[in-house]
C-alpha cells in the first residue's frame, strides 16, 4: 500500500464521501436481499412505499422496482442539480421524491438523482426493522473492522441515502478492496459474490458523458486502457477499482471546491488516470 497526505490529513481523518455512499447503500441492498429482508431487485417499491405515493398520481410509479432505483432509471425527475435545494429543505424528503413528475417509464433512461438511493435507504429501514446506520454498522463496518459514524437524517428520521456517509481513506481502501476480492473480507463474505458481480456490470448509460456507464450504484469507464469500476462523490472522493491491475486507488479532497468544482474534479480524474493507473500500467509493462 502507497498513501500520501496533504494539507494536514492523515491516514486516521474522516472524510465527507459524499455520493461514494451510494456504493455502500447498493452493498446493503445486497445483504438485505441475501438475508431475506428483500425479495429481490424486481420487487416493486411500491410493497414498502406505497402509502407514500399521491393516490392521484401516475399509476406507471406502481411500476418502480428496486432495480431502477440502484440503476438511477426510476424515471422519476431527479431531485439533484437543480431540484437539490428544494428537495433537501423540504419537510418530507421521500414524499418529495416520490411527487416528483414522471418523466419517462420506469427503466429506460438513466437520470442521476439522490432521491433515488434515499428511497432505497427508506425501504431497507422499513424492511430490515432497523435504521440504515443501525444496519450497516452490523452487516458491513464491523465485519470490516471499523465504526461508522452517524451521519444526517432527514426530518422522518431515515439516514440520507447516498450522500454524507463518512469514512477515512483506509475505511474506503477496505470496501473497495471488498469489491475487488468478490465480497470477501476477512475470511468471511460480507457481500454476496453474485451482487459484486451484479453491481459492476453495465446496466445504464450516461446522459451527459455517453463514456461513463453505471451498474448498481457503482460508475464505468475506461482510463488509461484500462476498464475502471468507481464510487464517485462531490469534490473528488473516489474509490477507483481497476481490475487488471489488481489496483484500488482512494482520493478524498474537499467536498464543497466551490465554483472551480469542475475544473477540480477533472483534475482529480486526470490525477488517477495518468499518474496512478498510467504509471502502474507501465511499471507492470501491460
Amino acid at each position: 500500500m502507497l498513501e500520501r497526505y496533504f494539507n494536514g490529513a492523515q491516514s486516521g481523518s474522516v472524510t465527507n464521501i459524499k455520493s461514494v455512499s451510494k456504493s455502500v447503500l447498493s452493498a446493503l441492498v445486497g445483504i438485505a436481499i441475501e438475508r431475506g429482508h428483500l425479495s429481490g431487485v424486481e420487487q416493486p417499491i411500491v410493497d414498502y412505499l406505497g402509502d407514500r405515493l399521491p393516490t392521484d398520481d401516475n399509476i406507471l410509479k406502481e411500476q418502480i422496482t428496486i432495480e431502477n432505483l440502484l440503476t438511477m432509471q426510476s424515471g422519476l425527475e431527479t431531485t439533484s442539480n437543480r431540484n437539490y435545494g428544494a428537495w433537501i429543505t423540504s419537510s418530507d424528503w421521500v414524499s418529495f421524491a416520490l411527487r416528483q413528475p414522471l418523466e419517462l417509464p420506469p427503466g429506460r433512461v438513466m437520470e442521476y438523482s439522490t432521491g433515488n438511493t434515499h428511497l432505497l435507504s427508506a425501504i431497507l429501514t422499513k424492511a430490515t426493522g432497523q435504521s440504515t446506520l443501525e444496519f450497516a454498522r452490523e452487516v458491513l463496518a464491523k465485519p470490516l473492522g471499523f465504526d461508522l459514524p452517524p451521519w444526517p437524517q432527514d426530518p422522518q428520521g431515515i439516514y440520507f441515502g447516498g450522500n454524507d456517509m463518512e469514512m477515512t481513506p483506509r475505511q474506503m481502501l477496505a470496501f473497495g478492496e471488498l469489491y475487488l476480492n468478490e465480497g470477501r473480507a476477512n475470511g468471511a463474505q460480507i457481500v454476496p459474490r453474485d451482487w459484486v458481480e451484479d453491481s459492476l456490470a453495465q446496466r445504464a448509460q450516461s446522459r451527459r458523458e455517453r463514456n461513463r456507464y453505471y451498474g448498481y450504484g457503482w460508475w464505468i469507464r475506461e482510463m488509461a486502457g484500462h476498464e475502471t469500476r468507481y464510487a464517485w462523490g462531490f469534490g473528488g472522493q473516489f474509490i477507483v477499482l481497476v481490475p487488471t491491475l489488481n489496483l484500488i486507488v482512494v482520493t478524498t479532497s474537499s467536498s464543497n471546491p466551490g465554483p472551480g468544482r469542475r475544473a477540480h474534479t477533472q483534475r482529480m480524474y486526470d490525477l488517477v488516470e495518468h499518474e496512478v493507473i498510467e504509471t502502474v500500467s507501465e511499471e507492470l509493462a501491460f
